[in-house]
């Protein structure tokens, strides 16, 4: 059977972030996704004893607690729980130096909510899944794929222990226009942003995209210093490119 223009998409996407340095996990459905996810908090945390079952599961639902809002402010914090020794184990999900974080790339991963959703390709740091990214064939509306994350969010990113909140942006592409917007389920169509560099020249097709915005370092700055917290809202916004660099400059000149 032919393979759809789609996951010809999917699939070069995949290998261009492999090219970026990203490793290929294996991942297709949620216990998958929390094997791997024990795996890289250890790894991430210089653990020389692993995590038992029952010190796993005390992350676990600690990580399924609130918000998409408060779940965006776990990722940011450290986790403390007792190890079964009695002994304190504070967790970190996120390393202030990018590259001591662990970035993976999976595709189709199956999560049972109110209805079984696939999702396309799937950005894990350090095993939590932190960006989304929904593609469509070449000459459909770029809506279609922000409509298909709107059903995702009201189907199963909530599900089990709620670990696709944790997304922090998501990306929407038919191969010739590509955007980016914040996880806020209430936003609309038209908070979605296209990526461009100081000039603003825009970077609309897919590997021009994935080839600045989606490298490591661009993505964990991002995340960590762009993607902002609202607390009058309680919402994720993420900056426009043109806020970034000149918050860029300002930092810079001061």
């Amino acid at each position: 059977m032919a393979l759809q223009p789609e996951q010809i998409l999917e699939d070069n996407l995949v290998k261009q972030l492999i090219s970026l340095g990203y490793k290929v996990a294996a991942i297709t459905d949620e216990k998958s996704l929390l094997a791997n996810l024990k795996h890289q908090l250890e790894k991430l945390n210089k653990l020389q004893i692993k995590l038992s079952d029952n010190e796993f599961k005390k992350i676990l639902n600690a990580l399924a607690k609130g918000s998409v809002f408060e779940k965006a402010k776990t990722l940011r914090d450290r986790l403390q729980i007792n190890r079964d020794d009695g002994s304190a184990l504070y967790i970190q999900f996120l390393a202030d130096d990018w590259k001591k974080n662990q970035f993976q790339v999976t595709q189709q991963v199956t999560v049972e909510g109110r209805y079984q959703n696939r999702y396309d390709v799937t950005i894990l740091v350090n095993g939590l899944p932190l960006v989304q990214i929904e593609l469509k064939r070449r000459g459909l509306e770029l809506k279609e794929a922000f409509n298909q994350i709107n059903r995702y969010q009201r189907h199963s990113y909530w599900a089990s222990y709620g670990l696709f909140q944790y997304v922090q942006t998501f990306v929407i592409s038919n191969g010739v226009n590509t955007k980016y917007y914040a996880n806020n389920k209430s936003q609309s169509f038209k908070q979605t942003f296209y990526w461009a560099d100081e000039e603003n020249n825009r970077y609309t097709e897919l590997s021009k995209f994935a080839e600045t915005f989606l490298q490591r370092q661009q993505l964990a700055t991002l995340i960590q210093k762009y993607v902002v917290l609202s607390e009058t809202d309680r919402i994720l916004m993420v900056m426009r490119p043109y806020q970034i660099y000149a918050t860029e400059a300002i930092v810079e000149r001061v």
